[in-house]
């Protein structure tokens, strides 16, 4: 007997169209980039949370958890920046690439903070506060992360309590009603007639029948019974108010008290903080306040101490993690967390190294005077003192190379190819790498020759930014806030692709906030460096430009950065947008499909001017292989060829006029 099926109703001939898969393609977005280096603070040794690690305060009770050594985070400003990872006041350059990289017009950045290796807990270089006075024992809050950053913060506490509705069965039980706000966990505040409270939990709650009305109500279980029956019931809360010294403030109201339930103040704490971890030795554990009258109870913390920000500590060795591979579904550390962020295309490394000309420690020396008759004279000389507001980049004494000697720069040129064996691993990342400073022109091309890849561009010379720190007033700390070009770089490619798409080279722009370079130039060491792939930046009458944007490899193919991003960006786009082939019957409706929407793609790319050719035809095709012996296996090829358009670069045009008064124009 067929089962009869209700049509549905609604307006007279307006039907429901089933659901169509739409096959048009969107070009994935290639300007974000990704900056690893040293940071005062950021999330750092984060507990792993997955499907084997369930979340919430076991992240800190778990002993054997394994912590992330580094985390990448994705920021859209440079505020949203300085509130993750602290402004200017560290030694290293991480700061400086973000906010050019932002001031050229960047949209998004992933930023990953790096810290020593080393085996250690949670706590390890934490500061750690104690709050006393508020529970029957003393509880422990360490702040999210190391650094010094930490010794700054306080945590204050107090409760609320919340009246509930309740009746009372014939053992005298606690029946309340379902949509109340309990749940396991909770704490109660019981008065009896006496007036006496009883603070206790709730370890169990029964969905049991109303036998006077049509209705159900919980049966509560506690943990304490009271000692007369309860005519006042109320729901105990924790308020926590968390501050930074800094300006940044969390606040969490009405959080429980007991691990069990899932707003526990642990919790909460490790779930959504990011300021203050909860201590392991009671995260775990039930906190009960120091009297049953917790209106009187208020509690700050003593201050945190144990802080520290370990800069000597952190080698080169930090930036890479050598047990992680490509086969690894998850992220490693170093640059390796940045394996599956699929939105990232380029890759800087702005501390990878300190060179060694600018670590000498900061002095600044202020002499104050005053006048004295119809001449100025000296009223006071004022000692020599070290600065106070910035960290010098001497601290990173293990990131000291000095590119001038040729063991330093061997040992440079070894690390820029460990990131860039990295990027051409994973085959999505690109590494901008920055030429090291103070190298002549020979030294330049010896270090140009030790790399062959279009996964890679380099930039030369360093910049002088507009920006500067406080502590920057002598001419000796101006030459040590020196930017690495590649972060500029970075800035103005993903402007560049803002305003006038990704094929267009990113190139023939002026840098914005960027006032001078930081080497003096000999005339024609950009014409000469441009041929090896070396992307200068060259001061012209508007300013600072960069003037070329070529990859570090010696096919022609691969030759422009331009080139290198369409097709990239080409197989993103496939990679991500087609994923709902996978378990379509392999058919002609399949390839039809397919066709039709790589082709719309293209087309799209062709009329931008991303291909070459004077038609369609010329410039790409898409091939269905529908072979029998394919098929028969269940498989499916589709053969895709373009070919790119390689922008043009500039053209030198000199304009001389000899002594006898004639002109003559060359290019």
């Amino acid at each position: 007997m067929l089962t009869p099926v209700r049509s549905p109703l609604g307006a007279p001939g307006v039907f429901a169209l089933p659901d169509v898969r739409v096959t048009a393609l969107n070009p994935q977005r290639m300007d974000v980039c990704a900056f690893v280096g040293v940071a005062p603070r950021g999330p750092a040794r984060v507990p792993v949370v997955d499907e084997t690690w369930p979340p919430g305060y076991r992240m800190v009770s778990d002993v054997a958890r394994p912590l992330r050594r580094s985390q990448a985070v994705p920021v859209r400003s440079f505020d949203e920046y300085v509130h993750h990872f602290g402004g200017f006041e560290g030694p290293g350059l991480l700061p400086h690439a973000v906010a050019s990289y932002f001031e050229q017009g960047g949209r998004l950045a992933w930023i990953v903070r790096i810290v020593h290796a080393r085996a250690g807990v949670l706590a390890d270089a934490c500061a750690v506060g104690r709050l006393s006075g508020t529970f029957t024992a003393g509880l422990d809050f360490v702040a999210r992360n190391e650094g010094a950053w930490g010794n700054q913060l306080s945590v204050a506490v107090g409760f609320s309590t919340t009246a509930l509705a309740f009746t009372l069965d014939a053992l005298d039980r606690l029946l309340v009603d379902p949509r109340s706000p309990l749940a396991v966990g909770s704490c109660l505040r019981l008065t009896n007639a006496a007036g006496a409270a009883t603070l206790a939990f709730c370890t169990g709650m029964q969905r049991v029948r109303d036998r006077e009305r049509a209705r159900e109500r919980w049966l509560l279980t506690l943990d304490v019974a009271p000692a007369a029956p309860a005519v006042r019931a109320e729901l105990v809360g924790v308020n926590v108010s968390i501050g930074d010294g800094a300006g940044r403030h969390e606040l969490f109201e009405n959080l429980a008290l007991s691990p069990d339930h899932p707003e526990s103040l642990a919790s909460v704490l490790c779930d959504r903080s990011t300021l203050v971890w909860p201590h392991p030795d009671w995260a775990a554990t039930r906190v009960m306040p120091l009297d049953a009258r917790v209106e009187s109870l208020r509690g700050v913390s003593a201050a945190f101490a144990g802080g520290r920000d370990d800069w000597p500590t952190i080698v080169a060795d930090d930036f890479f993690d050598s047990l992680w591979s490509v086969a690894d579904e998850h992220a490693g550390a170093g640059i390796a967390a940045l394996a599956h962020a699929d939105s990232v295309t380029q890759l800087v490394v702005p501390d990878l190294y300190v060179p060694a000309q600018w670590a000498g420690p900061e002095i600044v020396e202020e002499r104050v005077t005053s006048s004295a008759g119809a001449e100025f004279a000296a009223c006071m000389d004022v000692t020599t003192t070290s600065s106070a507001s910035r960290v010098p980049p001497s601290a990173l004494s293990g990131l000291i190379v000095d590119p001038r000697t040729q063991a330093g720069l061997a040992a440079i040129i070894g690390l820029q190819q460990r990131v860039l064996e990295f990027c051409e691993s994973t085959q999505a990342l690109i590494a901008l790498f920055d030429v090291p400073p103070g190298l002549s022109q020979a030294r330049i091309e010896q270090w140009r020759a030790q790399f062959d890849s279009g996964w890679a561009a380099a930039y030369h010379p360093w910049l002088v930014p507009a920006r500067r720190t406080a502590d920057a007033a002598d001419p000796a700390q101006a030459r040590r806030d020196q930017l690495p070009p590649s972060a500029v770089a970075a800035g103005i490619i993903a402007r560049r692709e803002f305003e006038r798409g990704i094929q267009f080279g990113p190139a023939n722009e002026i840098a914005r906030q960027i006032i001078h370079v930081a080497e003096a130039q000999p005339e024609g060491r950009a014409d000469a460096l441009h041929p090896q792939g070396i992307n200068c930046f060259v001061r012209g009458p508007d300013g600072i430009a960069l003037v070329a944007a070529r990859t570090l490899s010696r096919e022609r193919d691969w030759r422009q950065l331009s080139v290198r991003r369409l097709i990239l960006m080409l197989r993103r786009t496939l990679l991500a947008e087609m994923q709902w082939a996978v378990f379509e019957p392999n058919g002609p409706a399949l390839w039809r499909d397919l066709q039709h929407a790589i082709e719309s793609l293209l087309r799209g790319l062709f009329r931008a001017g991303a291909f070459v050719g004077r038609s369609e035809s010329e410039s790409f095709f898409v091939r269905v292989h529908t072979d029998t012996p394919r098929l028969d296996r269940g498989e499916l090829l589709v053969d895709i060829g373009v070919a790119p358009a390689e922008p043009l670069e500039f053209i030198l045009v000199r304009l001389r006029r000899d002594g006898d008064g004639t002109l003559n124009l060359e290019e």
